[in-house]
């Protein structure tokens, strides 16, 4: 596989966590200028941030979590040499799985819904380490 098609899943994941990233600091910051909060409600980390404004930095902090035995993973294969059509399609699935996973935290954040998009993702995951450590240890 090439390198673009490898690293691309990685890319459009990394863009998401931006992408929450600054929604999560514009909703907080828009909180604080309309007075919802102050910044001593929230100078030490309380929780005390709007349920609209915490579903967004929950889905933010969500992608410092599963994401980065992701990232270890591409590393590894990449230094490896074990990637192939097969990592690459469960790369896109995963990325996937964290797309709807992201876009249920922030929008209905129906619990349910938003446990299936994790596990799929998960076991996805589960999957591609799997899989990849056979590749090394059985040497194919």
């Amino acid at each position: 596989m090439s390198l673009p098609a490898i690293l691309l899943p990685v890319f459009v994941q990394v863009a998401l966590t931006f992408v929450l990233l600054f929604w999560m600091g514009g909703a907080r910051v828009a909180c604080i200028r309309r007075g919802e909060r102050r910044v001593a409600d929230i100078a030490l980390g309380q929780p005390n941030w709007p349920p609209r404004v915490q579903q967004i930095s929950n889905a933010y902090h969500n992608q410092s979590q599963l994401p980065v035995l992701f990232y270890v993973l591409v590393l590894l294969a990449l230094e490896a040499r074990k990637t192939d059509l097969l990592f690459v399609a469960l790369a896109w699935l995963f990325v996937l799985s964290r797309i709807v996973h992201a876009a249920i935290h922030t929008t209905s954040n129906h619990v349910g819904r938003r446990f299936q998009a994790f596990l799929f993702g998960a076991v996805v995951l589960l999957v591609m380490w799997i899989v990849f450590a056979l590749r090394v240890l059985l040497a194919f």
